[in-house]
């Protein structure tokens, strides 16, 4: 094998794409159709398909086969009234929020720091996937006092998001109070969940939200397809979320 195989078969395959002779969402053809139409052998083709995956224009679904990526970039910005479906509003067709897991656990340390609660304190744990028109963006887990928030997981099935359940609290008003963010390659389990390459990176984001007197009522930790999403910081007293 020399580097032109593998290069040159890459090169080509992402000419088709561009092309729109692979279009978006399409399923690309099998390994030996590939290896008769661009004439390499099967070493080059799968560090081509490799190669492509990791710069985001192929998905390679295991048991499903290789696809071409949609083009999704999202814009989120981060500021005091962050609100999640608000911020996407516009930028897809269809925002879904899938419920993996949910659950009354003693509060990790890190959480109970965060919500200000004494040792061996219970919150409610939710656990969700976030997808942009099928394709997932987001997952990650909220944490809410049990003592402060009574029956929180039946609420939040009934009234279908945090802010409606929080007014079900009597709370009409929330603000960020913290936020910290970084990026790093994607582990095993958070590529899988994403449905991307291993060696994309995602964007770590753990927040406190909190009443406007300051006192904590949430905290959260979300990984992000990074490929996929961009984050900007709003300045000032935003009130768009």
């Amino acid at each position: 094998m020399t580097t032109k195989d593998w290069t040159s078969v890459k090169n080509a395959i992402s000419r088709d794409i561009d092309e729109g002779r692979f279009a978006p969402g399409d399923q690309i053809p099998t390994e030996p159709e590939l290896l008769r139409r661009y004439g390499v052998g099967r070493h080059s083709l799968r560090r081509a398909i490799s190669a492509l995956a990791k710069e985001g224009k192929l998905s390679v679904e295991q048991g499903r086969g290789t696809f071409v990526s949609a083009p999704l970039m999202l814009h989120y910005e981060l500021g005091k009234r962050t609100r999640l479906r608000r911020n996407l509003a516009g930028q897809a067709n269809d925002i879904s929020r899938d419920l993996l897991e949910a659950n009354v656990i003693a509060a990790p340390d890190r959480v109970r720091r965060s919500l200000g609660l004494e040792a061996g304190a219970l919150v409610y744990h939710s656990r969700r996937l976030t997808s942009a028109d099928g394709r997932p963006i987001a997952f990650g887990s909220i944490f809410h006092s049990v003592d402060r928030f009574p029956a929180f997981h039946d609420r939040r099935a009934v009234f279908g998001s945090v802010t409606e359940t929080y007014r079900s609290y009597g709370i009409e008003d929330y603000l960020r109070a913290e936020t910290t963010f970084h990026s790093r390659q994607a582990r095993p389990e958070e590529a899988r969940m994403l449905c991307q390459h291993p060696d994309l990176s995602v964007t770590i984001i753990r927040a406190v939200d909190a009443l406007p007197d300051g006192t904590p009522i949430a905290c959260s930790e979300v990984v992000w397809a990074a490929s996929r999403v961009r984050f900007s910081i709003a300045s000032g007293d935003d009130d768009r979320g």
